[in-house]
């Protein structure tokens, strides 16, 4: 199984649909990761690609998207600003949390670092966030408007050459984000900070970087990227800050998994909303963690069986273990034992083994299957030890559930 590079579109702040990419590991992944672009860029900027496709490679899956206006996204870009630009990135984080799992880890270039230093203390999941070359501030921006400053301060708007396109940019942008400081937003973080920074960067300074790192409190640190352009448009610079992000953030996040070990119960099982997509909740029997779920057919993550598959797996199980005493208490040599368990809901009307019920019914069709050569009276014999199994007689018989809500 290989990574894979899937599009997407999820509605952003204002219900425009945002283009987007989920770079998936090639096995389940360990995390969720957002990546938030460089002003005026996309989610297919080298930088983004390079380093998503690489965090993948370390077990990550991570969601790009090209901000309202930009891109492959719907919206004008006129209409935009850094607030919404933050809304946006909320509703990537609320996309991912209702379709896969909450994002564990923010990273954001230029001015999407600043705006996931905003997002961050919105989106409760997060356990550690990286900006590469980001400003202390979002008006740092306006630095890119040249001359344009005074005609939109005094006509509201005009068009202003970055990156070799012509954007036309507001007064309500400029207002914005002379509004938006991240001083007190960086004091409350809570959260791990790792901060990247090319000391020589002709687009936003080196000193940025230190402003960021002064305002935020510990757990941070600061890696230097030499000599690396603001783009990292050197493949061998995208590929160090995505290696160095990969083991950095593991102390955090993989950490973070065992936090969240659950207490069995003094009697019975334990389930409980992990709060990973729709459906997932852990479940905790004695010393044993194990995940529920349901497909993504109806909107679950996959990630574990549903209540009816561990409904399944307890007849399974069961069978084996009643055959198993049985044949060691004979002396029969059944070799290994195997059970496959299929549950379906039918009508009673066409199933010739319900009896006299009525209406729908749910039916579990048991196969056994022993890797020994058997007589044909051991395997009717089996057939019948098989029925008296305890979780056999629970299923066709009443059960009894009492429920108590506790408040």
């Amino acid at each position: 199984m290989a990574a894979t590079s899937e599009k997407i579109t999820f509605p952003g702040h204002t219900g425009e649909m945002l283009a987007a990419r989920l770079d998936m590991p090639a096995g389940p992944p360990r995390a969720y990761a957002l990546f938030a672009h460089c002003f005026t860029c996309s989610k297919d900027i080298f930088a983004a690609a390079r380093i998503a496709t690489a965090l993948a490679e370390y077990g990550f899956a991570v969601l790009r998207f090209d901000f309202t206006g930009l891109g492959a996204s719907d919206g004008e870009f006129a209409n935009t600003n850094f607030s919404s630009n933050v809304q946006d990135l909320l509703e990537a984080a609320n996309y991912l949390r209702e379709n896969h799992a909450a994002p564990s880890l923010l990273v954001g270039h230029s001015l999407g670092g600043a705006a996931v230093l905003a997002a961050a203390g919105d989106i409760p999941e997060v356990r550690a966030v990286s900006t590469i070359g980001a400003p202390a501030d979002a008006e740092h921006v306006i630095h890119n408007f040249g001359a344009a400053i005074d005609e939109i301060d005094e006509t509201g708007s005009a068009s202003v050459k970055l990156a070799g396109r012509d954007f036309t940019i507001h007064k309500q942008f400029l207002d914005d984000v002379r509004g938006s400081s991240l001083t007190d937003r960086l004091g409350k973080l809570k959260r791990a900070l790792l901060v990247f920074h090319a000391p020589l960067d002709r687009t936003v300074g080196i000193e940025n970087a230190g402003m960021i790192y002064g305002a935020a409190k510990h757990p941070k640190s600061f890696i230097s990227l030499d000599d690396a352009d603001h783009l990292l448009s050197r493949r061998v610079d995208a590929i160090y800050v995505a290696n160095v992000l990969a083991a950095w953030s593991s102390r955090y996040i993989d950490d973070s998994a065992q936090d969240e070990k659950l207490k069995a119960p003094d009697r019975g099982v334990l389930v409980r909303e992990t709060r990973q997509g729709k459906f997932q909740n852990q479940v905790v029997s004695s010393d044993h963690q194990m995940l529920a779920d349901e497909p993504k057919s109806v909107g679950g993550l996959d990630s574990g069986p549903s209540p009816y598959d561990y409904l399944s797996i307890a007849l399974g199980t069961c069978t084996s273990m009643t055959l198993r005493m049985y044949a060691d208490r004979k002396g029969w040599d059944l070799g290994r034992v195997s059970v496959v368990v299929d549950h379906d809901k039918v009508h009673a009307d066409d199933c010739a083994d319900c009896g006299e019920r009525e209406g729908r019914v749910d039916r579990f069709v048991r196969e056994i299957s022993v890797e020994g050569d058997v007589p044909q009276e051991w395997a009717d014999k089996l057939e019948e030890i098989a029925g008296k199994c305890p979780v056999h007689r629970t299923l066709e018989k009443s059960s009894v559930v009492a429920t108590k809500v506790m408040v």
